[in-house]
């Protein structure tokens, strides 16, 4: 692994939206289903996976945090536990703020139900009520423009449909802190130009935006601070002079 020297990031009168504290997080896998008798015997069978290792780091109030790393260093994994999905082994993530996440596009919503039931249930899943929605819903449906599919159940929706769908809905919570995963590239280019919009919208309100992307130039156009991840450790964090560094391992 490369050693590169952190920059010291100054410390400010800005409030912390998260603070991640030595954690670490790790996974059992198992490699075959094992009897009851192999279990009892045989319990180094099981691997453990260290997903996340002591890792710690600050994000102020107004910070656009890009992740990056190769498959696998556990992006995706310190986006579920700072959403609060799963829970860390070691250490402690304090977060100030209402957070939505569109880490897994299908969270918060039923394949039967149409969209605008959706509507309604994800917006109750992350923390709207139900005269916020209503208020809100023609704004989320011309947003998602999703077309006649607004009264179809969502098994018929393709992914980029959902993702659609999931971020009009999590943009329109009026959220403190905002978490988006990968599968955000799903979207055609039409909706990247108005989701980058409501982005930066939402960051000329001072509100706290986390991404993990493997598009770098998305990155470098979306945020100010990078973190980058490898075999679940801190590699670097600092500025997004960090991306150029990352091309240059990465080649």
């Amino acid at each position: 692994m490369m050693k590169i020297k952190q920059k010291k990031i100054n410390k400010s009168t800005v409030p912390l939206a998260i603070k991640v504290k030595n954690v670490t997080k790790t996974y059992i896998l198992r490699h075959e289903k094992p009897t009851l008798i192999e279990n009892l015997l045989y319990k180094s069978r099981n691997e453990i996976y260290v997903a996340l290792e002591n890792v710690s780091f600050s994000v102020q109030e107004g910070d656009r945090l890009g992740i990056i790393g190769s498959n696998g260093s556990g992006k995706t994994t310190l986006l579920k536990l700072i959403a609060g999905i799963t829970k860390q082994q070691k250490g402690s993530i304090k977060v100030n703020g209402k957070i939505v996440s569109l880490i897994d596009l299908s969270a918060g919503f039923h394949p039967d139900l149409t969209g605008e039931e959706n509507i309604f249930l994800n917006g109750l899943v992350i923390g709207m009520n139900k005269n916020e929605i209503e208020s809100k819903k023609k704004l989320i449906i011309e947003f998602a423009d999703i077309g006649k599919f607004i009264d179809a159940p969502l098994y018929t929706y393709s992914s980029g449909m959902k993702l659609r769908l999931g971020f009009s809905v999590a943009i329109h919570s009026s959220p403190d802190l905002l978490l988006l995963d990968e599968g955000f590239a799903v979207g055609d280019e039409n909706f990247r130009r108005k989701a980058n919009k409501k982005i930066l919208d939402f960051q000329k309100q001072t509100k706290t935006l986390i991404m993990v992307s493997h598009w770098l130039e998305e990155l470098e156009r979306n945020c100010n601070k990078i973190l980058w991840l490898e075999k679940g450790k801190i590699v670097a964090y600092g500025g997004t002079e960090i991306l150029k560094q990352y091309k240059k391992y990465s080649n």
